[in-house]
């Protein structure tokens, strides 16, 4: 397998904050999150999986998309108005800057639980109920709260409990276990190198292993026969990759 710099950018796990920007050529392959929601858009996958949880717990109705994907004209229209409505300490609280928000990734996804006014930023997603429902299953899914109260100094946002974004599975997973931000499993990752100790995580009899390499240029890997594995960027400086046992 080979790896380039390019692959850094791409990828479930790629963090954006106010650290590290969307990559101007970083281009999803979009859907509708639901026909009744033609202006909401995910990642292909991304769309598919919440999908999945959605009819898992039978929430289709109930629980709503509130914000998807956005354009960076999308987000600096929405970081404008929240400056001019809401003022500056609000905005820089809840609204990322344009070119820095997950939402221009299409693997956030912002929830609302179905009410008859739903607030565009700030959506009412309680932790209990349905809602807690799919907190909850989401995890197995691939999802992950984004911005969890008590990590506000890390994530460089406000406690959002509406905000999920798509990272993949098992890092959903791992990150729950860990009490783990992004920006601290992108770090966390690092110490489990290619050619050194890897990350071992069993589900349901299955095993995996996971590790960390950084690519500079490129990089050619030696995988075992056969095998299944996932490369995802982390949009820092290298790839973190799952391999199937």
């Amino acid at each position: 397998m080979k790896l380039k710099q390019d692959d850094i950018y791409k990828g479930s796990l790629i963090l954006v904050n106010a650290s590290y920007p969307v990559r101007p050529e970083y281009l999803p392959e979009l859907v509708q999150v639901e026909s009744n929601y033609a202006r909401i858009q995910l990642e292909q996958k991304t769309a598919a999986v919440l999908n999945g949880v959605l009819q898992a717990i039978c929430a289709n109705g109930r629980i709503l998309p509130v914000s998807g994907y956005r354009t960076m004209e999308e987000q600096k229209a929405i970081y404008a108005d929240s400056l001019q409505e809401n003022g500056t300490e609000f905005t820089e609280k809840y609204v990322a800057l344009p070119g820095h928000s997950e939402h221009q990734t299409g693997l956030a996804i912002d929830l609302g639980l179905q009410k008859e006014v739903i607030d565009f930023i700030r959506p009412d997603f309680p932790y209990e109920g349905i809602c807690e429902s799919f907190r909850r299953r989401a995890v197995k899914y691939g999802f992950v709260e984004r911005y969890e109260e008590g990590k506000e100094a890390v994530t460089g946002i406000a406690h959002e409990s509406w905000h999920f974004r798509y990272v993949g599975y098992p890092h959903s997973e791992i990150m729950k276990e860990q009490d783990l931000a992004l920006e601290e499993y992108i770090g966390y990752m690092k110490q489990f190198s290619f050619d050194g100790s890897h990350l071992r995580h069993r589900r349901n009899n299955r095993e995996m292993e996971l590790f960390y390499i950084p690519v500079e240029e490129e990089v050619s890997l030696r995988m075992p026969a056969q095998a299944v594995y996932q490369v995802s960027g982390n949009n820092v400086d290298g790839c973190i990759i799952v391999i199937w046992c």
